[in-house]
């Protein structure tokens, strides 16, 4: 199976990482609010330079991660953006996966089902076996009482008409 990327390998390229997508929230919510990165910076007394870095959602010019999660906490009340939404989802990690992938272990889960689903031919035979005996059981024993009240009638048929 292909191997799946995560995150940290996708942070050198900026791709899909979960600081580039919070960034891409807090540059719309400062555009809407028609705050340019200095105004907002110098109310925050932050860098300008590391604002833009984490609007572009740029690691290598920011701190240590936990500087930066106390940053975009800041960021998120001053813009007035759900803080916990923000927060959460800097901790979710997401993966890069493939088509292809999602392809393949689809049909391995419908090739397991369909394989679970199909009878053991060697059950199903012996299912038919002791199914037969017992309708054999069922209509001789039926066919017993029908022979046996039609003998019990008979005399009784022949006493009625003497």
């Amino acid at each position: 199976m292909k191997e799946i990327k995560s995150v940290s390998e996708n942070n050198n390229k900026g791709e899909n990482s979960s600081l580039k997508r919070i960034g891409n929230f807090i540059k719309e919510a400062r555009l809407s609010r028609n705050q340019s990165i200095e105004e907002l910076a110098s109310n925050l007394k932050i860098g300008a330079h590391q604002l833009e870095a984490i609007e572009e959602g740029n690691e290598e010019k920011l701190p240590e991660k936990v500087f930066v999660k106390a940053m975009i906490r800041r960021i998120s009340q001053k813009l007035k953006l759900d803080t916990e939404f923000i927060m959460d989802e800097f901790k979710t990690e997401r993966k890069e996966v493939k088509i292809e992938e999602i392809v393949e272990e689809v049909s391995k889960k419908n090739y397991k089902s369909s394989q679970s689903k199909n009878l053991n031919p060697v059950g199903f035979l012996i299912f038919i076996l002791i199914s037969g005996f017992f309708g054999l059981i069922a209509s001789s024993l039926i066919f017993n009482l029908f022979s046996d009240s039609s003998q019990n009638q008979t005399p009784k048929q022949e006493f009625i008409k003497n």
